[in-house]
């Protein structure tokens, strides 16, 4: 999983894999947060708290999208079972072509399996990941941070200021704490690249595109995210965005029935929203949708 691609909207990320200024909309205990400094330096284990069904709503809610495509993204980025190994430590891949980056390749000859100017499939997966962190550690400890994916949604370190870390150091000590903050990090990522309409359509393509980088479709990533949400949603899907401008349209407004949710389909939502007396948040909620007369569906597709 390369994730090393330079984001479309903002100059700041580079890809996904982050963590975030705030996680009061994840229920995780306040101390985990100002993890053991000590832990992280030395061993980066930590409580690795465990997120419940409720986390996965409320950032659902946020990005005003499916729980089952937060869930997908999950399952291809971890497996979605857990964001940590059984020692406490999060989950990592370290990335050899960043550290190249970071390094400007001068430790290229010398560690080849850790400093490369390309990307290569050189994971060692699971725990050997560590050994790996470490030999880059004991070259550049900070770009060796940036270099590693971290936790459930693989938050590529080098993203920490776009989630909300001044230092890197920062961001590692909340990876280590739980998954609430994986979770958060990967909500505040969505957010500040403009992926929760991508979410929210599940353009898969194009989200991969973004979070995954240009080498999404040689690792098939889209494919994969297509695949984890039809099981997560079962079989069970929403009305589309084609379908909510349709029924918009139904209503007096004049969209252009595209499929895509981009500012006047958002903008019809919270006008429409408004006049039915809902919660105006420009989202197609399960209120929304039942007011436009749409209701979730069996996908024809999907196995009995």
């Amino acid at each position: 999983m390369p994730k090393t691609s330079t984001a479309r909207r903002s100059t700041r990320s580079a890809s996904p894999r982050s963590a975030p200024a705030s996680t009061a909309s994840i229920s995780t205990d306040s101390t985990t947060i100002a993890a053991d400094r000590s832990n992280v330096i030395d061993t980066f284990a930590g409580p690795a708290t465990r997120l419940a069904d409720a986390d996965f709503t409320r950032a659902a809610a946020r990005l005003g999208c499916e729980e089952a495509a937060i869930r997908a993204v999950a399952e291809v980025e971890s497996g979605g079972r857990a964001g940590f190994l059984d020692d406490r430590r999060p989950l990592i891949l370290f990335e050899s072509r960043w550290f190249h980056k970071l390094t400007q390749g001068r430790h290229d000859a010398s560690h080849p399996d850790i400093s490369t100017p390309t990307w290569l499939h050189n994971y060692k997966g699971g725990k050997g990941e560590y050994p790996r962190l470490q030999s880059a550690i004991a070259l550049n400890r900070d770009a060796a941070l940036k270099a590693a994916s971290w936790g459930m949604f693989q938050i590529l370190g080098v993203n920490h200021r776009v989630v909300g870390f001044a230092e890197v150091e920062e961001f590692v000590a909340a990876m280590v704490a739980g998954e609430g903050q994986h979770l958060e990090a990967f909500v505040e990522f969505v957010l500040t690249q403009s992926l929760a309409d991508e979410l929210r359509d599940k353009r898969w393509d194009d989200f991969a595109r973004v979070y995954n980088g240009p080498a999404y479709a040689q690792n098939r990533y889209a494919e994969k995210m297509a695949a984890a949400y039809a099981r997560y949603a079962g079989g069970i899907v929403t009305p589309d965005t084609a379908q909510v401008q349709a029924a918009l349209n139904r209503h007096g407004f004049m969209l252009d029935v595209d499929g895509i949710t981009g500012p006047r389909t958002r903008a019809a939502l919270r006008e429409f929203q408004h006049r039915m007396g809902l919660p105006v948040t420009g989202i197609a909620d399960a209120a929304t949708l039942a007011a436009l007369g749409l209701t979730p569906m069996r996908d024809p597709l999907a196995p009995v």
